[in-house]
């Protein structure tokens, strides 16, 4: 199985790019910035990564973020994360970043998206990821300060193709931010939606009926909810669900626990992804791998795991036929069982 998942051609749709900010390459930030950090050495960063839940992650992550600062440490932040995209095979990718973390400290907007966006563009030349860039606003944040965001990032428009809501959903229900969202569909914008994870599923019904997201990030609430189920499963609204962030932020107990095999056999179009690997430990491949072993997952079911990952992407139809053929010719020619 492990092979089988390496060798998968994939894609993910839930990775916040601040989010693979590795140790190593924190320190050297801050020491290229000149900034302190909390930790005396890398080890102890590492050991640091230990989550109740979610606000407890963010309070590490947002501190972690302090060490961007420059163009290149946006374009190094990015390439890093293109080079382990590289190693495990992902095909394409939906990038999500957090403006508002960086502009609060005085990171103009024009720095961020450039550094991003250069490494992408240098990425699919020569490791040919394909990518798009998905802004998120943070929901602990007031609905006027997204609108602003949106407004500041409007002139950059060519650089990203969706807005996000993400940070800590508990009391910040999704209805919340229902204007900038309405803004950012005039302007030809893709719209998806953190909901359901610290939230209940009534986050994912106001994601779909006030914020009219195309796709829920996370959404694993929604198997206490059958009706909402069905509503997934018949309009085939994608769920990018990431299982060791789930469980590093106890959503749930323990990876045999998780729902996501009972949500794939129910017929949703749920799919695997690494959400901030840097601090859940692991990257797309080792989902995959942990959640397979843990579920009993067959080679059928992480097939279409992968072949969800790129139908449920915002690429054009052809592009989506083109890497799902590349999906089914190495699932056709593997000698590994499929059952």
């Amino acid at each position: 199985m492990k092979t089988f998942i390496q060798d998968l051609p994939k894609a993910e749709l839930h990775l916040h790019i601040e989010g693979t900010l590795e140790p190593e390459l924190l320190f050297t930030l801050a020491e290229r910035n000149k900034i302190s950090l909390p930790y005396p050495t890398i080890e102890d960063a590492y050991l640091a990564y230990k989550f109740k839940d979610l606000q407890s992650f963010l309070d590490i992550f947002y501190a972690g973020s302090q060490v961007l600062v420059t163009q290149q440490d946006f374009y190094d932040l990015t390439w890093a994360y293109l080079q382990k995209a590289k190693e495990q095979n992902i095909r394409y990718a939906e990038i999500f970043f957090d403006p508002q973390t960086h502009t609060k400290r005085g990171v103009s907007f024009e720095t961020i998206i450039t550094g991003l966006s250069e490494a992408l563009r240098e990425g699919e030349k020569i490791f040919g990821i394909s990518t798009k860039l998905i802004l998120c606003f943070l929901r602990d944040l007031s609905a006027k300060s997204a609108m602003n965001t949106l407004q500041q990032a409007l002139p950059y428009r060519d650089y990203f193709s969706g807005v996000g809501l993400d940070s800590a959903e508990q009391h910040n229900p999704p209805r919340k931010f229902t204007e900038v969202f309405d803004e950012a569909r005039k302007h030809g914008l893709f719209t998806v939606a953190h909901a359901g994870e610290e939230g209940s599923s009534e986050y994912i019904w106001e994601a779909l009926d006030f914020l009219k997201a195309l796709r829920i990030d996370h959404g694993v609430r929604c198997i206490k909810d059958d009706v909402l189920v069905e509503r997934l499963k018949i309009e085939q609204i994608p769920l990018t669900i990431c299982p060791l962030s789930n469980i590093k932020l106890h959503v749930f107990d323990a990876m045999e626990h998780h729902p996501l095999k009972e949500l794939l056999i129910k017929g949703l179009r749920v799919t695997i992804n690494s959400d901030d690997p840097a601090y859940f430990g692991g990257y797309v491949n080792e989902n995959f791998l942990t959640t397979a072993l843990a579920l009993n997952l067959s080679y059928e079911n992480v097939y279409q795991l992968a072949k969800n990952s790129f139908l449920a992407s915002f690429l054009p139809i052809d592009e989506k036929n083109r890497l799902i053929a590349e999906l089914d010719h190495y699932y056709g020619t593997s000698s590994l069982p499929k059952d």
